[in-house]
């Protein structure tokens, strides 16, 4: 039976469940940045090629029947969108970059775990602050607001509507999975004093 206790570089004795635990963590550190990189990659995607055109019937004068007039939406239309899709361009390729880093930082080194944990922190926010844009401006077209005379357009955009919907729950998964990393980062770090 072979001891859970090996002789360490500095003539002390390591314990080989601390050891165990650290690789335990750092799969799950490399889980889960491949799934905030997926997951931002298609969010991104889902509403960067989001576009749809449809008919609408405009009446110009009341005695005169309604002209159809071909309407688009796009996603670039939308400032909030832009934002949205920029923000998980920049979190997908910071997710590649991590990704290649946490597996090549294999000794540890705490300069680079410091940053890449601060790094994990900021892109939870822009993350974040994307995803709150982009639903106050889909609320915005799925419900309208009576108080300023938008009408809704969900109901004339309807797969528009839905495939942004879509990428919101994308992004917001990615964006847990950061969170995720930030909170996983913070219990090693408290197990460790």
């Amino acid at each position: 039976m072979e001891s859970q206790y090996k002789n360490s570089s500095n003539g002390g004795i390591e314990s080989g469940v601390a050891v165990a635990n650290k690789n335990k963590m750092r799969g799950w550190d490399v889980v889960l940045r491949f799934l905030a990189l997926a997951l931002s990659l298609t969010a991104a995607v889902v509403l960067g090629v989001n576009k749809e055109t449809t008919t609408v019937a405009v009446a110009l004068v009341p005695t005169l029947p309604p002209v159809n007039i071909p309407v688009t939406a796009k996603w670039h239309d939308l400032s909030a969108f832009v934002f949205f899709v920029v923000a998980n361009i920049v979190a997908c390729v910071y997710a590649a970059i991590s990704l290649l880093l946490t597996l090549a930082n294999r000794s540890g080194k705490k300069g680079i775990t410091m940053l890449i944990n601060f790094l994990d922190l900021t892109m939870v926010a822009l993350l974040f602050s994307s995803v709150g844009a982009a639903v106050a401006i889909g609320l915005m077209g799925y419900e309208g607001n009576s108080h300023v005379q938008w009408k809704k357009v969900c109901n004339v955009f309807d797969r528009f509507c839905d495939q942004a919907a879509a990428a919101l729950g994308l992004s917001g998964g990615a964006s847990l999975a950061f969170f995720m990393l930030v909170v996983l980062a913070t219990l090693n770090l408290h197990k460790k004093h």
